[in-house]
C-alpha cells in the first residue's frame, strides 16, 4: 500500500513537470501560431526555456504546500477543483513575482495564456481519473447490473453513494428512503430521495431493487430491527453499513456487510461494565477450564486484556485451545499464558496443575452441552459435568482458592434432560462446599449463547446456505439468547460480586421463538421463507422443552447493584445424604450403568425426565431428519 501510494504521487509530479512545460510553450503558440514559433524574439523564448526547471520546481512546491499529492483524486469534486484554482494562482504570482526582481520581462500575453494552461492542465488531469474511473465502471456493467437502495441519507450515505458511482462496481444506487419530510423529493448525488421507510416496499417493487443497504451507522437496535424487519418483507437482500469511527482508513463500500444474527435479536444487548475487573483480575493467577470454547475463549480474551499475573488455560481438545493460544500471544505478546491440555475427569492430573501454579480464582465452563447427546450418553454427562466439577471443587478447597465461578444453564431449571439435570446437581456441588470451605463457590445462570459452537443459529445458515430445509424441532419452541460477550460480561460480574454460594440470573428480556428466528435468517440470506427455503417441523429432540426457565420458583429472586443480574436464592439440602448419593451416582457412570436415569432423579428432585415420552421423541426426531435429509 505504501509503494503503491508512493508511485501515485510520482506520476503526479512528473504530470505537473509536463503541466510547467506546456504551460511555458503554448503561450508562445497562442501569439504566433504553431508554425511561426520561430519568428518569436529569441530572446523570450531562450530565456523560456532556460527558466522551465525553476518553473516546474516551484509548481511542485505549491502542489505539494497545498498537499494536492495527498488527495483520492477518484472522488474529486469542486472542493478539489477549487484547490487546483488556488494552486495555479500561487504559482502564476510567484512566476511574476521572481521574474519582475530578475529582470525577465516576457510579452503581454504570455502571462494570461500561461495561467489559463496551467488552471486547465491541473484540473484536467485531476478529473481525469474520476472520468476514467467511471468509463471502467460502466464497462464492467455490462456484465449485470444490481440495483441498490440506500436507507438513510445522512453523511454516511452520501460517502457511500459517491463510491458506488464512481467504483469499479456492477451497481446502480436507484432510490433512497429517509424518515426526514423535508428531504422527500430532493436528491442526493443525483439519486431521488422517494419518502421514509413506509416507502421501502413499494419502492423496492417499483425500481426491482435486488438489494437494501442500511446506512445509518448510528441507528439504535432498537430501530435496526424495524428497518431490518421492513426490508425484509421485500425480496432483496438486506445488508447494512456499521459505525462509521471503525472504517475511516478504508473505503466505506467495503465495510457493508450483511445483517447477521445478532441484528436480529429480539432486545438491545446488556452492556455489563466491570470498571472494577482490572483491580480484580490484575497481579492474580487465573484459570479457565473449557478454555477453548465459545465462553471459556471469551472469558481468555477479556480476562488476558486486564492483565492478570497469569492466564492457565484448560481444556481437553486441542485445535480451538490452540488457536486461542495464537490469538492471544499475537495480541497480547508480554502476558504469561499457559495452555495445558487436560480433562476435568482426570483428578491427579488436575491436582499437579492445582500444585504447581496455585490459582487464586477459577472459571469452570467445561462440561458437555449437547442435550440430545447428552440423552443418549447419560453416563459421559455425569462423567464429565459431575465429576469434573467436584474435582475442580474439591481441589479449589484443598488449595485455597479465593473464588470459584461455575457456568450454569438455564436448562438446569425443572430439567427434563439429562444436560441440565446435571448441571443442576453441580450447582448443588457448588452450593454445598460454599457451606464447607473459605472458598467462595458461585454459579452463574443463563440461556442460548448466540454463533457458540454447536447453536441452532450456525446450524440454520448451513441448511440455508445448502439449499434447505431448515430442519425445526416444534414451531412454537421459545429460548432465551444473549451474545458471547453478554454471557462473560455476567460471568466476570459474578466473579465480583460473590459472597459465595450464589446462582447469579441475568435479566434476559423476552424470548425469542425459534420459528420466527429461522424466518429472519432465511430473508437475512436473502430468500423467502417456506418458499425459496422450506422450514420442516422434525420433532422435539430427546430431553427438548419447549420453553426454557432461567429460576424456579421455590429459589426467590434477590436484587443486586446491577438491575440486570439476580440472585437466585440457594435450596435448602441435605448437605451429606446428598454427596453420598453424589458419590454413588460418579460410581455408577463410571461402570456404564444402563440406565442412570433413575439415579439422576434421585439426586436430583427436580429433575422429570419423560421416560415414554423422550423414547417416543428419539424415534420421530431421527425419522424425521432421516427423511428431510434424504429429500
Amino acid at each position: 500500500m505504501v509503494v503503491k501510494k508512493r508511485t501515485s504521487i510520482a506520476v503526479f509530479i512528473l504530470i505537473d513537470v509536463m503541466i510547467a512545460a506546456v504551460s511555458v510553450i503554448m503561450p508562445f503558440v497562442f501569439r504566433f501560431g504553431i508554425f511561426r514559433i520561430n519568428s518569436a524574439p529569441a530572446w523570450f523564448l531562450t530565456t523560456a526555456t532556460k527558466l522551465l526547471p525553476l518553473d516546474a520546481l516551484i509548481l511542485v512546491f505549491v502542489n505539494t504546500v497545498l498537499r494536492l499529492y495527498n488527495r483520492v483524486w477518484t472522488y474529486a469534486s469542486v472542493g478539489e477543483l477549487m484547490d487546483c484554482f488556488k494552486s495555479a494562482v500561487i504559482t502564476e504570482a510567484i512566476y511574476i513575482t521572481y521574474k519582475m526582481l530578475l529582470g525577465v520581462s516576457m510579452f503581454r500575453s504570455y502571462y494570461p495564456f500561461n495561467f489559463m494552461i496551467m488552471v486547465m492542465m491541473l484540473c484536467a488531469s485531476r478529473v481525469s481519473i474520476r472520468i476514467l474511473r467511471g468509463f471502467e465502471k460502466r464497462r464492467h456493467r455490462q456484465g449485470g447490473v444490481r440495483n441498490i437502495m440506500i436507507v438513510g441519507g445522512g453523511a454516511a450515505a452520501t460517502m457511500l453513494i459517491k463510491e458506488y458511482q464512481l467504483g469499479n462496481r456492477r451497481i446502480n444506487v436507484a432510490c433512497i428512503i429517509d424518515d426526514n419530510p423535508g428531504k422527500k423529493g430532493k436528491r442526493l448525488n443525483d439519486i431521488p430521495i422517494i419518502g421514509n421507510r413506509d416507502k421501502i416496499v413499494e419502492a423496492a417493487s417499483k425500481y426491482a431493487i435486488d438489494e437494501i443497504v442500511i446506512a445509518i451507522p448510528s441507528a439504535s437496535p432498537a430501530v435496526l430491527r424495524e428497518l431490518i424487519s421492513i426490508c425484509q418483507q421485500t425480496k432483496a437482500r438486506v445488508r447494512r453499513l456499521p459505525a462509521i469511527a471503525s472504517t475511516l482508513s478504508d473505503s466505506l463500500s467495503s465495510t457493508v456487510r450483511d445483517v447477521n444474527y445478532e441484528d436480529l435479536l429480539g432486545r438491545d444487548s446488556v452492556v455489563i461494565r466491570n470498571p472494577e475487573l482490572h483491580d480484580f483480575v490484575h497481579d492474580k493467577t487465573i484459570m479457565v477450564t473449557g478454555g477453548g470454547g465459545s465462553i471459556g475463549s471469551e472469558l481468555c480474551r477479556q480476562i488476558v486484556a486486564n492483565d492478570p499475573e497469569k492466564l492457565i488455560i484448560v481444556d481437553i481438545y486441542e485445535n480451538t485451545t490452540y488457536e486461542l493460544e495464537m490469538e492471544l500471544r499475537r495480541f497480547y505478546p508480554d502476558a504469561d499464558i499457559e495452555v495445558l491440555i487436560a480433562s476435568v475427569r482426570d483428578y491427579d492430573r488436575l491436582d499437579t496443575i492445582f500444585y504447581k501454579y496455585r490459582p487464586e480464582v477459577v472459571y469452570h465452563a467445561a462440561a458437555h452441552k449437547h442435550v440430545p447427546l447428552m440423552e443418549t450418553s447419560p453416563n459421559e454427562a455425569i462423567k464429565n459435568n459431575c465429576h469434573g466439577t467436584l474435582n475442580l471443587v474439591k481441589l479449589a478447597d484443598k488449595y485455597k482458592v479465593r473464588r470459584f465461578v461455575m457456568i450454569s444453564t438455564d436448562k438446569a431449571v425443572r430439567p427434563t434432560n439429562v444436560m441440565g439435570a446435571t448441571k443442576r446437581i453441580c450447582e448443588m456441588i457448588v452450593q454445598t462446599y460454599n457451606n464447607r470451605s473459605e472458598t467462595e463457590f458461585v454459579a452463574v445462570r443463563f440461556g442460548n449463547v448466540l454463533g457458540s459452537n454447536g447453536s441452532v443459529i450456525p446450524l440454520f445458515l448451513k441448511q440455508i446456505d445448502e439449499g434447505g430445509p431448515v430442519t425445526l424441532t416444534h414451531r412454537e419452541i421459545t429460548r432465551f439468547f444473549m451474545t458471547i460477550p453478554e454471557a462473560v460480561s455476567l460471568v466476570l460480574t459474578a466473579g465480583l460480586m460473590a459472597k459465595g454460594g450464589e446462582i447469579f440470573v441475568l435479566d434476559m428480556g423476552e424470548p425469542v421463538k425459534i420459528y420466527d428466528l429461522a424466518c429472519n435468517l432465511i430473508k437475512m440470506r436473502g430468500y423467502e421463507p417456506e418458499k425459496d427455503i422450506k422450514i420442516e417441523v422434525v420433532g422435539l429432540r430427546p430431553g427438548e422443552k419447549l420453553y426454557e426457565e432461567l429460576l424456579m420458583d421455590e429459589e426467590g429472586l434477590q436484587e443486586t447493584a446491577n438491575q440486570k443480574i439476580h440472585i437466585g436464592k440457594p435450596i435448602d439440602i441435605d448437605e451429606e445424604r446428598f454427596l453420598d448419593e453424589l458419590d454413588k451416582l460418579i460410581d455408577k457412570a463410571d461402570d456404564n450403568m444402563a440406565d442412570i436415569r433413575k439415579d439422576i432423579r434421585d439426586i436430583c428432585p427436580t429433575y422429570k425426565p419423560r421416560d415414554l415420552e423422550a423414547t417416543t421423541s428419539r424415534k420421530t426426531y431421527a425419522g424425521n431428519l432421516k427423511e428431510n435429509l434424504e429429500n
